[in-house]
């Protein structure tokens, strides 16, 4: 089996399938555009799937022959730019990282990634990507506001950069009960999370990142149902011969009324 480079380091999604959380407290998900029409979309999106993710994570639903095919790559470039952890094109994609190993390293072993887009969504991995931030209390360094306290460390950070997450305090209302189980108003505060503050450029611009996590996001998509793009190319087929259809359908109906008349 080939070497992946020095990308063998850390896992894209650390997402422990034992735990369940939509979101962080005040977490907001950003809306993000699929197109799975879009084929440079989805072949940055598999380039980057196949040289950060798969260092630690399966796609054991997918096979790489099956992506050539796809996205209309040819065997030989498949082989060339994209076979890094695998010896033949129709091996399917598992992670190169033993998950003994990654459980020993990261306290959970990296969950297979083929249907992570239809768990979670487009827009729950567009905006967890995207929200990663400096937290010195963390293991690994780092934090989530998606997923508070992930066991992975920002794969990208040099993408984007480092960021901190900064906090207001609210001021929350609530009715509790005293001594004597009478309702009384009591007010606390929270701390609520109000926007990231970039400490360290990365080597793209927020706007360059923003795509390239679109792509990726895009890729995860099809990878959760890859035949949706064979119904794509059918459907316009399909469409065509309806309206085709239709053209005969409203000539045959003028010839059989034209005696009525």
């Amino acid at each position: 089996m080939k070497t992946i480079h020095a990308l063998i380091i850390v896992p894209l999604f650390a997402l422990s399938a034992a735990v369940q959380a939509a979101g962080g407290p005040g977490a907001r998900l950003d809306p993000v555009k699929v197109d799975l029409n879009d084929q440079k979309s989805l072949l940055n999106g598999a380039r980057i799937f196949i040289n950060y993710c798969v260092s630690c994570h399966s796609a054991s639903f997918m096979r790489y022959s099956r992506i050539g095919q796809d996205l209309g790559i040819p065997e030989e470039i498949l082989k060339k730019q994209l076979l890094f952890a695998a010896d033949r094109v129709g091996d399917p994609m598992m992670a190169v990282m033993p998950r003994a190993d990654a459980k020993k390293w990261f306290g959970v072993a990296p969950p297979d990634l083929s249907l992570v887009a239809r768990a979670r969504g487009p827009n729950w991995l567009y905006t967890y990507l995207r929200s990663f931030y400096r937290d010195d209390k963390a293991p690994s360094g780092w934090n989530n506001l998606v997923f508070p306290n992930v066991a992975m460390p920002h794969v990208l950070y040099e993408w984007q950069g480092h960021q901190r997450a900064v906090y207001r305090e609210e001021e929350h209302t609530h009715i509790d009960k005293d001594k004597d189980g009478k309702p009384v108003t009591k007010t606390s505060k929270l701390k609520v999370f109000d926007r990231f503050e970039l400490e360290r450029p990365g080597t793209l611009s927020t706007k360059e990142f923003d795509e390239n996590m679109r792509d990726l996001v895009t890729f995860t998509v099809y990878l959760g149902e890859p035949a949706k793009l064979e119904r794509y190319r059918i459907g316009v087929w399909v469409i065509g011969f309806l309206l085709l259809l239709l053209v005969f359908a409203y000539l045959l109906k003028r010839e059989y009324w034209k005696d009525i008349h």
